[in-house]
């Protein structure tokens, strides 16, 4: 599983994947959560408010931070 933390690096982008990597691991699932900060990169996405969250390549939310029940579920429907 390949999740995205999409941002330039500010708080609320660094509490997303300190979000993400709190849920893979209670999950106790192999996944590479990975911070994407280039712009480019993010707005290929069609991403234009930060922090967002992509997994497998789908964008799951934008702009704002999902509760860890939300960010679960999500990763539970994509593995």
């Amino acid at each position: 599983m390949n999740i995205k933390i999409l941002g330039a690096g500010c708080a609320r982008c660094n509490k997303l994947a300190k979000l993400a990597q709190k849920a893979v691991a209670q999950l106790e699932i192999n996944a590479d959560v990975v911070k994407v900060s280039d712009l480019d990169k993010i707005m290929s996405y069609g991403v234009v408010m930060t922090p967002a969250l992509v997994i497998n390549e789908q964008v799951m939310i934008a702009g704002r931070i999902p509760s860890i029940e939300q960010l679960i579920a999500w990763i539970k429907e994509s593995s």
